[in-house]
């Protein structure tokens, strides 16, 4: 998969990215990352990307004219342009399996008080919001939903396996999972996983992430 992401901010992307699993993806070619300085499609000698909105109000707007120039340079045919703001709709686990089929992205970041409108009309196919809050601009989105997706795509996890059961994959809450030692501190492991049952050993897991679901999450219940 290409990812291409659009910014005012490349910096910031330097360190989450080069790390882990990511890290890891990038090496082996499964994932081809590139990070772009919007200000690199100005023409003027101060760099400008925004300016105030028509109609009076508070803060700036990312003008149009350098984010079509950038896009209009970076897009191919097959590219899905995804803007990142917090009127885009919510990302979530399903999204993020959407995303990980396409062949290529690009990630356009907000900034200020948001995008002139006509680049939404004009140049999007997306906009996403990773959750009901605002952040000081759209970089740390853009590597949430660059995380998300990139460990779905075949060979980066290592075994596909691993992101079956876990925590929305199967519309549920990942069960309590537990390692060595079997007693710590006084603190046991359910002497269910101890008993090598596995059909037993199943269906505890399903319960447990119900009740976990039921909990903490009951909205994603039916």
């Amino acid at each position: 998969m290409k990812i291409d992401v659009l910014t005012l901010f490349p910096a910031m992307f330097a360190g989450p990215l080069d790390e882990s699993i990511i890290m890891r993806a990038r090496k082996a070619g499964l994932l081809d990352l590139n990070i772009h300085n919007l200000r690199d499609w100005t023409h003027d000698r101060h760099k400008t990307v925004d300016d105030r909105p028509f109609g009076g109000g508070p803060g700036m707007l990312l003008k149009p004219e350098p984010i079509f120039e950038a896009v209009e340079s970076l897009a191919r045919a097959e590219t899905k342009v995804i803007l990142l703001s917090p009127s885009g709709r919510k990302f979530d686990q399903s999204i993020a399996r959407e995303l990980a089929q396409e062949k290529d992205l690009l990630l356009v970041t907000g900034h200020y008080e948001g995008f002139d409108a006509r680049i939404r009309e004009a140049l999007a196919d997306d906009e996403l919001s990773i959750g009901d809050y605002v952040l000081t601009n759209g970089a740390l989105p853009a590597m949430v939903v660059i995380d998300a997706v990139a460990r779905l795509l075949p060979g980066v996890l290592g075994d596909d396996n691993s992101s079956h059961d876990e925590s929305f994959s199967a519309g549920l809450l990942e069960y309590p999972q537990y390692t060595r030692p079997a007693d710590f501190r006084g603190m046991k492991v359910p002497d269910m996983l101890l008993s090598g049952n596995h059909a037993e050993i199943e269906k505890w897991r399903r319960e447990q992430a119900q009740l976990k679901t039921q909990t903490n999450r009951p909205d994603l219940l039916p």
